[in-house]
């Protein structure tokens, strides 16, 4: 029996002896039958779009240079293993959102798992790591203005352009509007890459091209680490889950994510790589010549923004069910237009995005951050809490009941392990790069109007 059918005929380990966790009898959104402002209407091709949009944006952006890096062989095999183990963690997240109905974000797991200081602890990661992912989407909105207009105004002015845009377009309370908006970054990051890859190949090959590469660890595993990153949609399927009108064909939208998303990665990797060799850079689009380069980010402008948009939402929304829905009651603020639940919403939209800006502009050595925020969280949403969440559902006495159930068993706790390395390989990849950039003057200041495009 799958863990779909599992998570729908309550076998998770608590009902199978006799206990129910505190709030799993009740829908996250209430009843929303006379409710001004409805929450589950999506589709699950809504819900595939909202998770590429998510998903593919940066992450396809650096591709390319984890090729150039690692060489084409480990390139393609890195992302075609870690994309089939997203897979799989992914399907994980949908079985326990089925078989607790009430999980809206990873704070209410982390309380299904842990209690209070789960929740707190999940739910913090949670918010850390997608205001980080919203500085990111703020800052490449700064390059991408800066490229284009050839640094005509102050970079500072661009982020804080790039960071009100996204302010605007979140503020849509459900997830179902912004779905169309995901449609839009689809195209548009397809058609940017599109026109890259184009690009190079007119240029023809330049640069040499590896099939294997001999590395130090640290250089090797920061490379790693922006696959993982190319992976991360994790962290927002639960509120995606909770928004769906029927959570149980997750599965779909999570299959056209992944084929969609391994096979970009793939033909945008090898073709990039082949032709521009080892003269490859991140993010892709400035791998083609001036022109091109400033088309490119002109379309892929809407992807760099939506995508910072969805993470903003779902940070918006953990904190807005937070404070409004209280044991298991929702407040009618979260479904009505009133006064009080739209200036909330509006305010903690505000502040995400003024933090967000804030921590792009402030912090030199942003990107290496990001990697550091992606080591410690992106190893664990996307890939070993969904091993803790196989042994939460699965009861003791059914892990080594049967040869198939053993070596599920062995694969869910190497899960768990590969999260583990995953962290502490990225955070000392991460720092080691920090600190070779301040050796070698790499960053620039804080709040500089210096030009940040690409040359």
């Amino acid at each position: 029996m799958g863990s779909y059918d599992k998570a729908r005929n309550g076998l998770g380990s608590s009902e199978k002896h006799g206990q129910t966790e505190p709030g799993n009898e009740f829908d996250v959104y209430g009843d929303e039958s006379h409710a001004d402002i409805k929450y589950r209407t999506m589709s699950w091709w809504k819900a595939a779009a909202l998770m590429l949009a998510e998903t593919v944006s940066l992450g396809i952006l650096s591709i390319p240079s984890v090729f150039a890096t690692l060489g084409m062989v480990a390139g393609c095999i890195l992302v075609i293993s870690l994309g089939l183990i997203a897979t799989a963690t992914g399907y994980m997240i949908g079985a326990f959102k089925l078989r607790y109905p009430h999980v809206h974000n990873m704070a209410d797991a982390g309380m299904v798992l842990a209690g209070p200081i789960g929740r707190e602890v999940l739910g913090g990661a949670q918010v850390v790591f997608l205001v980080f992912s919203c500085g990111g989407h703020a800052l490449t909105g700064m390059i991408a203005f800066d490229t284009i207009t050839a640094g005509a105004s102050c970079s500072v002015l661009w982020a804080a352009v790039a960071a009100i845009i996204c302010l605007i377009l979140t503020l849509p309370r459900t997830l179902n509007g912004i779905s169309y908006l995901s449609v839009a970054s689809f195209i548009s990051v397809f058609t940017a890459v599109m026109i890259t890859m184009i690009g190079v190949g007119v240029a023809g090959h330049h640069g040499g091209v590896t099939t294997t590469a001999n590395l130090k660890f640290a250089s090797a595993f920061l490379a790693v680490t922006d696959i993982v990153f190319a992976y991360s949609g994790h962290v927002t399927f639960f509120t995606f889950l909770s928004e769906m009108k029927n959570p149980a064909d997750f599965a779909k939208a999570l299959y056209a994510l992944q084929i969609a998303d391994t096979t970009l990665y793939l033909i945008v990797g090898v073709v990039v790589y082949a032709y521009t060799g080892a003269d490859t850079v991140s993010p892709a689009l400035g791998n083609t010549g001036t022109t091109l380069r400033k088309v490119a980010y002109g379309i892929a402008l809407p992807t760099i923004l939506i995508s910072g948009v969805i993470n903003g939402h779902v940070t918006a929304k953990l904190v807005f069910i937070r404070l409004f829905r209280r044991n298991g009651v929702a407040s009618r603020h979260m479904t009505a237009h009133s006064w009080t639940g739209w200036l909330t919403w509006v305010g903690i939209c505000f502040t995400i995005w003024t933090i967000a800006f804030i921590i792009a502009e402030l912090i030199p050595f942003f990107n290496d951050l990001l990697g550091v925020m992606s080591s410690l969280f992106a190893s664990w949403f996307t890939y070993g809490i969904s091993g803790i969440f196989w042994f939460h559902l699965t009861p003791r006495s059914e892990r080594w009941s049967t040869p198939w159930q053993k070596t599920k068993t062995v694969f869910w706790a190497s899960i768990i392990l590969m999260g583990a390395f995953i962290m502490v390989g990225g955070l000392y990849a991460s720092i080691d790069s920090i600190i070779q950039g301040y050796r070698g003057s790499q960053f620039a200041g804080p709040f500089t109007c210096a030009n940040q495009a690409l040359a």
